[in-house]
């Protein structure tokens, strides 16, 4: 009877061994692939990123959040998306304020029609009410690239930035700027004006904020600005804004909201 040593062959083994380390190689490139099939298609990935900082008091955030909710609440709107190629959209809707301060309120949604539109809605009126410092739109654009592609894939991805000033925290706006665009990502803008603005921001020689958000902050295939004439007009500005992104058509680059 011939017994086995240590250097005698074992092919069985050996099969066994290149069998497993196959499959053990081959297994990461299988579960990417199986996550890429997952992603459903949609026509837009949108996100929501809502100012939160120290210069949007309380009643000003309360608009906000009411003008969000009642926008997707708006059947124009839920007509619009069902109107698109695929007849659906993804959102989700974060607030923003420090470089380091970015909540997701309502995580990324489908929406198709008008139950799943008024999901969202009831998601927004339900999330928490915070305010915090500092106005980084750097850090918000840099936090919203990282929510892309986790479970939808839209033919566009789009970033909604509401705001009510310019960057003062984190690093420059132009590099994050920069980082998103060669991503393919579209920024678009939705700037409130202050009817009453502070002394110190007049002294501070700062230029319109619409302005800014038009130079500094929207970019990419069709960027554009809608201007909210005050916290009054912003869901007017929401409605139209959202209803813009899911088309396709071009649009003035600049377009304004009142009350």
């Amino acid at each position: 009877m011939r017994m086995w040593s240590p250097r005698s062959p074992a092919p069985e083994f050996s099969l066994s061994r290149r069998s497993l380390l196959s499959a053990t190689l081959a297994a990461p490139a299988l579960l990417r692939s199986r996550a890429a099939l997952a992603h459903e298609p949609v026509d837009v990935e949108l996100v929501l990123a809502v100012d939160v900082s120290r210069s949007v008091d309380a009643v000003e955030q309360a608009l906000q959040f009411a003008g969000y909710a009642a926008a997707f609440r708006d059947a124009r709107l839920a007509e619009g998306i069902s109107g698109g190629p695929l007849g659906a959209i993804a959102v989700c809707l974060f607030t923003w304020s420090d470089w380091d301060i970015q909540n997701l309120l309502v995580p990324w949604t489908k929406v198709d029609g008008p139950a799943t539109a008024a999901d969202f809605a009831a998601a927004v009126d339900a999330a928490p009410r915070e305010t915090y410092l500092y106005t980084s739109i750097s850090g918000a654009i840099d936090y919203a690239g990282r929510l892309f592609g986790q479970r939808y894939e839209g033919t566009r991805q789009v970033v909604d930035i509401s705001g009510d000033g310019v960057n003062n925290s984190g690093r420059p706006l132009a590099e994050s700027r920069a980082a998103a665009l060669d991503r393919g990502i579209i920024l678009n803008g939705l700037a409130v004006l202050d009817r009453d603005p502070s002394p110190a921001a007049a002294l501070a020689g700062l230029p319109p904020l619409d302005d800014y958000y038009r130079d500094e902050v929207i970019g990419g295939p069709g960027a554009f600005l809608m201007v909210a004439e005050g916290f009054e007009a912003f869901e007017t500005a929401v409605r139209r804004k959202i209803i813009r992104e899911i088309a396709t058509g071009p649009g003035p680059v600049v377009e304004r909201a009142y009350a």
